[in-house]
């Protein structure tokens, strides 16, 4: 069977980017980013290629991109654009394949319609990207709460930050969710050092 992951965070600029092209270059997989909001000083797509170490044939292109650092929905409006939920489905392949989300689970892609609804709808197992810092036991909580209910297959949860065992721990013991390893914050944030933080940290049977 093709391995799938989503890849969602607690909220924007938890480092489920970085942490994409992380699990993508570990397990060869290729990646997909559905929505792209903010074009300004590069896309995620990019920077995954990057830190990620892909190649051009890795690399599925945007099924949307907007300008603006906006939600999907609000963007697409200020653009004129109307999103089809129907090209949302994810690509065919034989590879290994990683799919980020666009901020977090609640986000909307339409008015009607968010990430958390198309996720549920995939079928596919998401892991959820949650900082280590102050505010982290809410939100987690909160999104893993916000999947549990959308019946969403939660692989676990991937800290990102500085270690917080406490924070860590408690999450995982209330949410009752899989601590699949924690990426340190990367003094040079580098193709190699995101590679050998991601070798030193995680596990590969995990993602099997």
């Amino acid at each position: 069977m093709r391995r799938v992951f989503v890849i969602t965070g607690t909220d924007t600029g938890a480092g489920k980017t970085v942490f994409a092209a992380a699990l993508a270059n570990a397990i060869e997989a290729d990646y997909w980013k559905p929505i792209q909001c903010g074009t300004d000083g590069g896309t995620d797509t990019l920077r995954v290629q990057e830190l990620g170490g892909l190649s051009n044939d890795r690399v599925i292109p945007e099924t949307y991109r907007f300008k603006l650092p906006l939600s999907p929905h609000r963007a697409a409006e200020l653009e004129g654009i109307k999103i089809d939920t129907a090209k949302l489905n994810p690509p065919d392949g034989s590879q290994p394949l990683v799919i980020e989300g666009a901020g977090g689970l609640l986000v909307p892609i339409k008015r009607e319609l968010l990430f958390a609804d198309v996720f549920a709808r995939w079928e596919l197992p998401v892991i959820l990207c949650a900082r280590t810092s102050l505010g982290t036991i809410n939100h987690t909580l909160l999104s893993i709460e916000a999947m549990r209910v959308r019946d969403i297959i939660i692989h676990g949860v991937a800290f990102i930050g500085h270690e917080n065992a406490d924070n860590e721990r408690t999450i995982c013991e209330i949410g009752g969710i899989k601590n699949l390893g924690r990426l340190p914050q990367l003094e040079a944030l580098t193709a190699a050092t995101l590679s050998d933080g991601f070798k030193n940290n995680f596990r590969l049977e995990d993602f099997a």
